[in-house]
Parts: structure tokens; C-alpha cells; sequence
């Protein structure tokens, strides 16, 4: 048996469902774990048969991980897991991000894509189509929240409809967006009267992806006082419909985050907001300002520099500060290192005080 790959025996209980997962490589573990480097153990692990296919459509050279559900997947996908929300799918990226040991462990934990798929897929009708590297959102989307988020095909017997070539469901199940605070989760609609309804909520809420936002949210210089002589402050980003937060920082006017924040960005290309909230304990977070941001030239200087070969730092713009955005002084996009980056220092809004150090950093879909 090949490293990684888990025989369907191992999955099974005298014909119940999945109740176990196998350690990735545990019979070759002792390559695998001498290597301390969570990036080489990072690199071992894709090397493994199926982790070199997205888990959810089969595109090869997957560069993206749901570390939550222990998948490798590819960008496009990547894009509808995030709109699960962190509570179901944590999206890190291979290349991007900074990898402990831990989080290769709980990789290591799931068993990679075929143990994964062994069990999410385990009653996957054999006429219902899983998405091809080539499917539209519409059909990865509809994949993806029924295997992760609904888990139909984790249990016997359930009345999975295939999928029309435009990638709406013709079953009687569908799905319904449905508000919880800052997260949007879905759920599972059986009334005939509201299929229609429900069928053209579920199409508007699936949209086309054209990269991917980094936010470093660097520092906040001279918060607003919300509690008696200091704050708890915490950042939350929105963009579209996803939502993220950083950790909040104790009793600090002037915290230092330096957290990276990712995003998907939507088609067409949504503002980025900020809000900077005091953390309460015993009632509502205050408020302490807020930013709106037109990422629009990042992501149109990101499309014009995909394939650039410039190595020098390259200024590709300038964003000037005026009396109509939050800028505290001008900021300029620019090519460093392959990467489009974007540089900000502004002033919160509708706060007496507030500012925040961020950087943008714009990653399309082809990387």
C-alpha cells in the first residue's frame, strides 16, 4: 500500500460508517517525522498520490489546505470552502502562510485527501458528478457544502439529486442563506413551496472569484478610550459576504497585531471594510472606528503585472490622500519580490481618534 493512501477497510466498521482515520504514512513514519522543518514535512505530505489532486474537483498541484478538514485543494475550491466560515473550513495557504509543527500534525492527524475522502464521500452516489478542474462555481459550491457542511454523503440512503449542466440542483433539497451575526451559514430548505425562492438565493449567493486579498493588520497608533482609561482592541475585515477577525489585545491603545488576514475576492470587486471594536466581557463590544478601502487598482495592478518578469521594486501607482478617504498620507501599490503590495496608514472614521498601520498584498488565481 502506497504511503497516505488509507484501504477502505480501515474506514469501515462491518459495513458502518466511517468512524477512524489512519495516520498519514504511519508505516514510513520515521522519514516523516525526522524531518523538523514544518515546510519540508509540508512538502512530504503533497508528495503523497492523492494529495496531489484537489480532494474536491481533481485539479493537480493543489497549493491550498482546509487545515480544519485536512484536505489539499486547489484555489478555485479554496474559494468555496471559505464561504463556509472558519467554524467548518480553515483555508491556509502552502505558500503563503507560516506553518508550525502543530498544524502539519493535525494534517498529519486527518490522513490527507484519501482517508478525507474515504469518509466525507463514503455513500457518494455513483450518478452524482463531482466538480472537474474546468466546473463552474455554482458546481463546486453546491459540492462542497453538501460534503462538508450537510455531509450528505457521509450516511446511506440520502436522496441525492444530480446536478443540471449549469450547476443547479434539481433535488428537493437546497439551500438558504441564512444571517448568524458575522458568519453566514446554511441549511437545508424541504418546503416545495419555497424551492424557488430559496433556488435564486442560492444562485445569487455564489459568485466568481478573481484572487485573493492578504490584510496584515500591522498596528493601531492612539485608539479611542472605551474602557475608563484603556481598550481591548479587536479588528474585523469584511469582504462581500466573508467575514474575519484578529485577536483581540489587552488593555492597549496602541496594540500591535502584525496578524495576517486572508480573504477571497469577489467578481465584481467589493470595497474592503475595517472595524476596530473594544472586547467586553459582561455587554456589547464598543465601537472605535471604522475604514472603507477601494482595493479595485491592487486588484487591477495584480491582473497587469500576473506575469511579469520585473524582479527590481517597482512603483505601479500611487493612492493619494484626500478630505474623501480615510488615507493619512499617500500610499503607493508596488511590485516587491513578485508581489503586489500596497502600503496604508489611515485614520479611522466616525471615532474622535484611531489609526491603523495595514498592509495589502494581492494574490490572483493563478498562483
Amino acid at each position: 500500500m502506497e504511503t497516505g493512501i488509507v484501504k477502505k477497510a480501515d474506514w469501515y466498521d462491518h459495513g458502518h460508517a466511517p468512524h477512524m482515520a489512519t495516520r498519514l504514512g504511519c508505516h514510513n513514519s520515521s522519514k516523516f517525522q525526522g524531518t523538523a522543518n514544518p515546510g519540508e514535512r509540508l512538502e512530504y505530505l503533497l508528495k503523497q498520490k492523492a494529495n496531489k489532486y484537489c480532494a474536491d474537483c481533481g485539479s493537480p498541484d493543489p497549493k491550498w489546505v482546509s487545515l480544519s478538514l485536512g484536505v489539499f485543494i486547489c484555489i478555485k475550491c479554496s474559494g468555496a470552502h471559505r464561504s463556509l466560515g472558519v467554524h467548518i473550513s480553515k483555508v491556509l495557504s502552502v505558500k503563503l502562510d507560516d506553518w508550525t509543527n502543530e498544524q502539519v500534525d493535525i494534517l498529519v492527524d486527518r490522513g490527507g485527501n484519501a482517508a478525507v475522502n474515504m469518509k466525507y464521500e463514503a455513500f457518494l452516489p455513483e450518478y452524482y458528478r463531482k466538480p472537474k478542474p474546468e466546473s463552474s462555481s455554482e458546481e463546486r459550491t453546491d459540492f462542497i457544502k453538501r460534503k462538508y457542511e450537510t455531509q450528505q454523503f457521509m450516511v446511506p440512503g440520502n436522496n441525492i439529486h444530480p446536478l443540471h449542466s449549469n450547476g443547479a440542483s434539481i433535488g428537493t433539497k437546497s439551500y438558504e442563506k441564512q444571517h448568524t451575526g458575522i458568519r453566514h451559514a446554511f441549511r437545508n430548505s424541504w418546503r416545495r413551496k419555497d424551492e424557488h425562492k430559496v433556488s435564486k438565493k442560492k444562485l445569487m449567493g455564489m459568485v466568481e472569484f478573481v484572487g485573493l486579498i492578504r490584510v496584515n493588520i500591522k498596528r493601531g497608533r492612539n485608539l479611542a478610550v472605551r474602557d475608563m482609561i484603556t481598550s481591548d482592541p479587536y479588528v474585523i475585515l469584511h469582504l462581500g459576504h466573508q467575514t474575519v477577525r484578529t485577536k483581540t489585545i489587552k488593555s492597549n491603545l496602541n496594540p500591535e497585531w502584525n496578524e495576517i488576514l486572508m480573504l477571497s475576492i469577489p467578481d465584481p470587486v467589493p470595497p474592503l471594510k475595517l472595524q476596530v471594536y473594544d472586547k467586553d466581557t459582561f455587554s456589547t463590544d464598543d465601537k472605535m472606528g471604522e475604514a472603507e478601502l477601494d482595493i479595485q487598482p491592487l486588484v487591477a495592478a495584480a491582473k497587469a503585472c500576473e506575469n511579469s518578469i520585473i524582479t527590481n521594486t517597482t512603483q505601479l501607482g500611487r493612492w493619494l490622500a484626500t478630505e474623501n478617504n480615510p488615507l493619512i498620507k499617500d500610499s503607493a501599490i508596488s511590485l516587491t519580490d513578485g508581489c503586489i503590495k500596497h502600503d496604508i496608514t489611515l485614520r479611522l472614521q466616525n471615532v474622535e481618534r484611531g489609526e491603523l498601520d495595514i498592509e495589502l498584498e494581492c494574490v490572483p488565481l493563478s498562483q
